[in-house]
């Protein structure tokens, strides 16, 4: 039983061992950010990346934001996230998840019919467990709530 209970411990320990280690390098890493052909990238074939573009495959695809950009900027400051470039038409943003600090890259621009196209990115692992799409939900919650005052 002692055994079991010392394997499990180490397991424990080494499973947050890693994932402190993926979050620092996420922390360290460039963002891989920027439009491609006046759009933004396409994801990955990786479950932790979503977007509004149309061309995104249908598990990835998010619908785009219809708000103004100042009420966008206002959503994603409330939300914890940090503004690293904004020209008016394209912005990218971070988030740090609460307990380990993974950084997470969200990306918006708007498209010629006034539509806030949006892209949302784990910089590491393969799975983010639905992280990036609940943010970008919240994010359109966020820009509602700004409009219903």
């Amino acid at each position: 039983m002692k055994l079991a209970a010392l394997a499990s411990i180490a397991l424990t320990l080494l499973v947050m061992a890693a994932l402190a280690f993926l979050a620092q390098q996420s922390r360290q890493m460039q963002p891989a950010v920027g439009m491609a052909d006046g759009h933004l990238r396409p994801c990955p074939p990786k479950p932790n990346c979503i977007c509004s573009e149309q061309d995104t495959p249908a598990h990835q695809r998010i619908e785009p934001l219809q708000a103004d950009w100042p009420e966008l900027r206002e959503a994603i400051r409330q939300m914890g996230g940090v503004i690293h470039q904004d020209d008016g038409r394209y912005l990218h943003a971070s988030f740090r998840s609460a307990l380990f600090g993974f950084v997470d890259d969200l990306e918006a621009r708007l498209d010629e019919h006034g539509r806030i196209q949006v892209r949302s990115a784990s910089r590491v692992g393969h799975s983010d467990l639905g992280a990036n799409r609940r943010r970008i939900e919240r994010l359109r919650q966020c820009i509602e709530a700004l409009n219903s005052c």
